[in-house]
């Protein structure tokens, strides 16, 4: 059972390697693209790690996520050096759907409101 002084600690190291991420991406992706950090999910023995982007434009995630995973080396030696977690966890990197989906969700509604109560074909 996990207790809750656990679940604390699980907490904010999630938060730091979130943080780390996102530092660097933003010290080593170029300017083609933005890649966002948007949540950081553990396995259940906190082995490995998965890190969830979005990359702005689209177009660029496959090669944001192969930039991405080509750096997983240097991004662990990153963690090492600027975070106090022992035993580092393996990271991978994915695109988070989740955030891709709210993202088309609200350009939806965004379109709907602009239509108008009417919808389309009333004006």
């Amino acid at each position: 059972m996990t207790s809750h002084r656990d679940t604390k600690r699980t907490g904010r190291a999630n938060e730091i390697i979130a943080h780390e991420a996102a530092h660097f991406i933003k010290e080593n992706v170029g300017t083609e693209s933005l890649i966002t950090v948007t949540r950081v999910l553990p396995s259940s023995r906190g082995e490995r790690i998965t890190i969830f982007i979005s990359v702005f434009p689209e177009e660029r995630e496959r090669s944001a996520l192969s930039f991405l995973s080509r750096q997983r080396e240097a991004f662990s030696g990153h963690l090492k050096a600027h975070a106090r977690l022992r035993p580092l966890p393996r990271v991978d990197f994915e695109i988070d759907v989740g955030e891709k989906n709210r993202r088309h969700l609200e350009e939806l509604l965004k379109n709907e409101n602009e239509r108008g109560p009417g919808g389309i074909g009333h004006e």
